[in-house]
């Protein structure tokens, strides 16, 4: 068969279900051979997420903290679960990008604001990830004047082929080398009984400083970076996945956060064995230094394979991070161009994924490029951002004429308003302690704490209650899709959903003034 799929097919990096298939699985052969064809999308948006700044945040963790930080990641996995969840059944359902849906039912104004807001946190977290591909090859000798410039003529190559399956087959190559962690644990013998008790017993290191709950916020911060809202949905259009086959995509997701949060865990734990006997809790300097210092105290080649880890992910990180700045400018296009089209039919496509590396890899190779203020800027605009997009995503899951049957339960609603409360919460609390060094964090999370649960008690039981059931439809809802968007009545309005949107543009606006006058202060400082 052709590598090149057709429009009813779904080529995967493992296997193909033909058009004519009707999603009947009986039998563990027939339903894990369609897993291996479904699979991809959730796995690669969960080990994407472990990019650079992913390695730098676990390594500091554990080079700091110990092992004491170690129970921050089993929360991850319900968190990463029920966001993405949501994501690839809005993708799956609706069969358009993220951004052109928010368009469509939000309007222009919150579709532009989202798409451009992506794109340029997405040219900085992009820029991060050629500073971690530098780094990890200035371990092994090569000038970031070589190692950037081979990185991005090898991203585009791998990305420019016109078939899915041979991009997502090179994915998974990346995928695999993540099993780096498992050489890197066994000759940093990390105590276990220490890794088992941290992962289950909340405690910091030398007490709840405000930098270690900040650290802490960033651990959790890499949980739902707005990035992979974009990616997620978009990829799954791309591979025209379908609700009937929308089980095997949760099976996906859910494989690969337990994955990306035991890939963490094995950092910290690693990072903690060999270097938090070495210094306090700041000894942290930079991800070239962790490996340089796992040489040292380790040997055994601990620093060349934490190297080659942080290679891979910052690789697959700006692999998939600039596929999503991709994928959002044809939602600002409404084009439905993807990975199976040829460069000569996508030209714009493949031309902004060749620019957006171009550009971030200069960048990361001028001399003395102001990279701690970019990193610092990544951190801060994706606390701005991820409470409106996971509000967005949350709103629309429960848009009853884009997602009929496949609408949002209570039950679900209750968990992911809880979720995205926490997640907001956080987010405001690591932007502000960002803009405002000087802020008690540990008081200012108090009192974001009390609202957000004193408005949890109040309005949740108010919310649910109005909630209307999830409708019924005389189909099998597998084969349910969401009508052509254009022939939709508008988002239906209320005094509550118009009270949010303009909360949250309030807050977007004079957070962002903030963030652009405390940049600009650094900048001049």
């Amino acid at each position: 068969m052709s590598e090149k799929s057709t429009d009813n097919q779904i080529s995967g990096a493992f296997g193909t279900i033909t058009s004519h298939d009707t999603g009947g699985r009986r039998g563990l052969r027939a339903r894990l051979l369609t897993l291996l064809a479904i699979i991809g999308p959730g796995l690669i948006v969960m080990i994407g997420d472990n990019d650079a700044g992913g390695v730098s945040t676990y390594a500091q963790a554990g080079q700091n903290y110990g092992y004491t930080l170690l129970w921050t990641l089993p929360l991850l996995i319900p968190v990463l679960i029920i966001i993405q969840e949501m994501v690839a059944r809005l993708g799956a359902v609706t069969g358009v990008g993220h951004g052109r849906l928010i368009r469509e039912r939000f309007g222009r104004y919150w579709g532009n604001l989202s798409i451009y807001s992506i794109l340029f946190l997405n040219f900085l977290i992009i820029v991060t990830e050629f500073i971690g591909i530098s780094l990890s090859m200035q371990y092994f000798g090569v000038a970031p004047m070589w190692s950037v410039p081979v990185a991005v003529v090898m991203l585009f190559a791998v990305t420019a082929t016109g078939s899915f399956r041979r991009w997502e087959r090179f994915m998974m190559i990346f995928v695999v080398v993540n099993l780096f962690v498992i050489p890197l644990i066994v000759v940093a013998k990390p105590q276990w009984h220490s890794v088992v008790v941290h992962a289950v017993s909340p405690g910091i290191r030398g007490g709840a400083t405000s930098s270690a709950v900040l650290l802490i916020i960033s651990i959790i911060g890499t949980t739902v970076a707005p990035w992979q809202l974009f990616f997620q949905e978009s990829n799954i259009v791309d591979k025209k996945i379908t609700p009937r086959w929308l089980n095997y995509e949760r099976v996906d997701t859910i494989i690969g956060s337990f994955i990306v949060v035991i890939g963490a865990a094995a950092l910290l734990s690693a990072a903690a064995a060999g270097l938090s006997g070495h210094g306090g809790t700041n000894a942290y300097t930079s991800t070239l230094a962790v490996a340089r210092g796992l040489n040292h105290y380790i040997g055994h080649g601990a620093g060349g394979i934490f190297a080659i880890l942080l290679l891979n992910a910052s690789v697959i990180g700006a692999a998939v991070v600039t596929l999503a700045s991709s994928y959002a400018i044809s939602d600002l296009s409404n084009s439905n161009l993807g990975l199976n089209a040829r460069f000569s039919e996508a030209k714009g496509f493949y031309g902004g994924f060749a620019a957006l590396l171009a550009l971030a890899g200069t960048v990361a190779v001028i001399p003395h490029a102001p990279l701690g203020l970019i990193t610092l800027a990544v951190q801060a605009i994706a606390g701005l951002m991820l409470p409106s997009t996971t509000i967005i995503v949350l709103l629309l899951c429960n848009d009853r004429a884009i997602m009929g049957p496949w609408s949002n339960p209570k039950w679900l609603n209750a968990l992911a308003i809880i979720i995205v409360t926490v997640l907001v919460v956080l987010s405001i609390g690591l932007m502000t302690s960002t803009l405002f060094t000087s802020l008690n964090v540990i008081a200012l999370l108090e009192w974001l704490g009390a609202i957000a649960v004193l408005g949890l008690l109040i309005g949740l039981p108010i919310g649910l209650r109005k909630m209307l059931p999830v409708p019924t439809v005389d189909m099998d809802r597998r084969d349910w899709r969401t009508p052509r968007l254009n022939m939709l009545t508008p988002l239906p309005s209320s005094r509550a959903r118009r009270w949010l949107m303009r909360g949250q543009s309030a807050y977007l606006f004079v957070a962002g003034a903030l963030l652009v006058v405390r940049i600009i202060q650094l900048a001049t400082s």
